[in-house]
């Protein structure tokens, strides 16, 4: 860990922690009116409530990059920190209790803003400092294969002269794995907290890898669904826009972030090599954000794109249905016009088929030719008359 100015409240301390008891009071002040600083826990009490099971998913003390003990609680953690003047104290949690959170600020001086964040969750990933302490909160992602979809978590993370807390909400990121590959490389761990830091910011970053292959991949088979028409492609569409503006929220503060934490390792003499290192995970940042914009664009094409593919197939049916109507209406055409010429004798072979006495034509000896002939003219003449229309 690097050499650090000793504050004000570590100078008047024996070994630089007991100076946190004097600062204890101004976090407790810092309290909403209505929490009540009785039951607040005091920094070797149990953390959790009875009968639930604590968050603590582990916690370890190092010295030098080896690690020195596993405290079961954080009671056991706060004592032998205390016994450990050059130790640096790694405690992660999942989905904390208050009053865990509460114990840890009273212990760590945390500030009460940065608690408050921890507890509520649904940050924006940020980068914020309190005195010597960080404050990061990361949206963490990972793909789910079977669904298809981006499943988001978030990560808070405190660092402090000699502490690492984590508080993860969902499943998102491994930080075991990051722990493990820390107490694999001692020379790197032996660096401090803001090493750890380094090793938490890569495996987040690291883990964006899959999903952006994962969100590729999707992209890649929707636009063959586009344009083999499926009629479910549209949805589909929206929901992977809905994931990758997600994504880009999670990916693109990261870049102004880190490069705030790169001029700040540079500005209290962090280690060169870690400069470096957290140089590359800015560089990584950097190449996914711009993916991560490249899908968004896509997908904004691929909507037009199939929009206007649905568009054509809705004119080409109302096309091909005002031709099918356009067919249907002549062929009424034609029955209406030879309804209307068979109606003619019908109606003149009505009128004669009454048998009333008092008929004149009945007698006529020409009555019937005249009938017959009367018959022809009139479907004739409505024969050419609708043949003239195009009706026949």
């Amino acid at each position: 860990m690097s050499e650090r100015r000793p504050t004000p409240a570590s100078k008047n301390s024996g070994n630089g922690r007991t100076g946190r008891s004097t600062r204890r009071s101004v976090w407790r002040r810092a309290l909403p009116p209505d929490q009540d600083t009785a039951e607040l826990p005091e920094p070797g009490s149990a953390a959790a409530p009875s009968g639930e099971p604590p968050s603590v998913v582990e916690a370890a003390l190092y010295r030098d990059g080896v690690r020195m003990s596993t405290p079961a609680t954080l009671a056991e953690t706060y004592r032998e920190l205390r016994e450990q003047p050059a130790g640096m104290a790694w405690i992660g949690l999942a989905r904390p209790t208050s009053d865990e959170l509460l114990s840890l600020a009273a212990e760590f001086d945390l500030h009460p803003l940065a608690v408050e964040d921890a507890m509520e969750a649904h940050q924006r990933p940020k980068l914020e400092r309190y005195g010597e302490t960080l404050f990061v909160v990361l949206r963490a992602a990972r793909y789910l294969d079977a669904p298809e979809e981006v499943d988001f978590a978030e990560l808070h993370v405190f660092v402090g002269p000699d502490f690492v807390i984590t508080v993860r909400h969902g499943a998102a990121p491994d930080l075991s794995a990051v722990r493990h590959r820390m107490e694999d490389s001692p020379d790197l761990l032996k660096l401090g907290p803001e090493a750890v830091l380094y090793a938490i910011l890569d495996a987040v970053v690291d883990g964006y890898a899959p999903v952006v292959e994962g969100v590729q991949n999707d992209i890649d088979e929707i636009e063959t669904e586009v344009f083999r028409g499926d009629p479910e492609v549209s949805r589909r569409i929206y929901e992977l826009s809905r994931e990758t503006v997600e994504f880009q929220r999670a990916t693109r503060p990261l870049v102004g972030m880190l490069h705030s934490l790169i001029a700040g390792f540079a500005k209290y003499d962090t280690d060169e090599e870690l400069q470096r290192y957290l140089r590359d995970v800015a560089d990584h940042v950097t190449h996914i954000s711009e993916r991560v914009d490249g899908f968004r664009q896509a997908l904004t094409e691929i909507l037009t794109v199939n929009a206007t593919l649905v568009t054509q197939q809705q004119n080409a049916e109302m096309r091909a249905l005002a031709e099918a109507g356009f067919e249907q209406n002549e062929e009424i055409k034609k029955i209406s016009s030879w309804a209307a010429i068979l109606f003619a004798p019908t109606l003149v072979g009505t009128i004669y088929g009454m048998n009333f006495r008092e008929m004149p034509e009945l007698h006529w000896v020409l009555g019937y030719p005249f009938a017959i002939i009367l018959m022809a003219i009139v479907c004739t003449s409505l024969y050419f008359i609708f043949k003239r229309k195009d009706w026949l």
